[in-house]
């Protein structure tokens, strides 16, 4: 459904784009994961042709991409991260602007924004004006506005940021169901449980790099069986290093100020690790094992936790 082979964009010299490349099959929910600044959005914003790429080819449904196609533009849909509505105007008034560029008129155009406003539950309010909703609903409506076409190819970018969780739940349920439907997803997120929930298969990306892809079950093995195990409290540099010198298959993973982050093997007790950190002189304040998972993935590829 999308190829994207090679795909890298800078600004100002400084790549945010840095030679992806990744495939959405049709009717899957390809999930995008990473923290803030990784290039997801700027992904997002080459695929849908407001960025130009400096290099690389993006494929939809095997044609190289084309903004002026009418059937490429019909087929494509657009959840942008900032809120793209009029403030000043309803939701029904916004859903016929944004319907009307895509092509739609009259009965079709009416039944559905009928079945948006269904969908996303806002229909009691469907002629209020939008500066007046809650920040959830305005994210349900800008949903809304980007699948009014039922595109077969919808690029999703961080729905769910700064919202309420009975709204973040309707959403991620609508994405569920549109998948169901046959409506191929590319979801961009920086929430792993979201990743976890909705995604087929996904890619890991951090600095314009992605660092791993596949499905949740094939990317988590890349930890095995280690546990990581991540402590807050007083040591040396010097004592951190020379611990896994002293712990077979203890792994150092990222080292800071009054931080330190391990990988354990699963065999190994959290108490004899305990044991040989107060050996060590580690001064210990705080202490998280976190068990295989994507997280814990992302710990190993990039040093750091997802929201840092």
């Amino acid at each position: 459904m999308l190829q994207v082979e090679n795909l890298t964009k800078s600004f100002n010299g400084k790549l945010a784009v840095d030679h992806i490349s990744f495939e959405v099959k049709h009717g899957e929910v390809f999930g995008f994961l990473g923290p803030n600044g990784a290039g997801k959005s700027t992904t997002i914003n080459m695929i849908c042709s407001l960025l130009k790429p400096d290099s690389g080819s993006i494929r939809i449904n095997g044609f190289e991409l084309n903004p002026d196609e009418p059937a490429m533009r019909k087929n494509l849909g657009v959840v942008p991260q900032d809120i793209a509505l009029y403030q000043e105007i309803s939701a029904v008034q916004n859903l016929v602007f944004w319907g009307q560029l895509y092509g739609l008129k009259g009965a079709l155009l009416k039944d559905r924004i009928d079945a948006m406003l269904t969908l996303f539950g806002l229909k009691d309010r469907a002629k209020e004006k939008v500066k007046n909703y809650s920040g959830g609903m305005k994210r349900r409506l800008n949903m809304a506005a980007g699948m009014l076409h039922n595109p077969e190819l919808l690029l999703l970018d961080e729905p769910t940021v700064g919202i309420d969780p009975q709204a973040r739940h309707n959403i991620l349920d609508v994405v569920k169901q549109i998948a169901r439907e046959g409506t191929t997803v590319l979801y961009t997120t920086h929430y792993m449980e979201e990743a976890e929930e909705l995604c087929d298969r996904l890619a890991i990306i951090d600095y314009g790099r992605i660092l791993a892809s596949g499905t949740r079950e094939s990317i988590t093995k890349i930890v095995g069986e280690n546990r990581f195990l991540k402590i807050n409290g007083i040591f040396t540099a010097e004592a951190a290093e020379r611990l896994p010198k002293e712990i077979p298959n203890l792994a150092l993973i990222s080292l800071r100020d009054k931080e330190v982050v391990y990988s354990l093997p699963a065999h190994f007790g959290t108490g004899q690790f305990l044991e040989q950190l107060g050996k060590s002189g580690f001064v210990i304040e705080n202490l998280s094992i976190k068990e295989p998972s994507l997280d814990s993935v992302f710990i190993k590829l990039t040093g750091r936790e997802l929201r840092d």
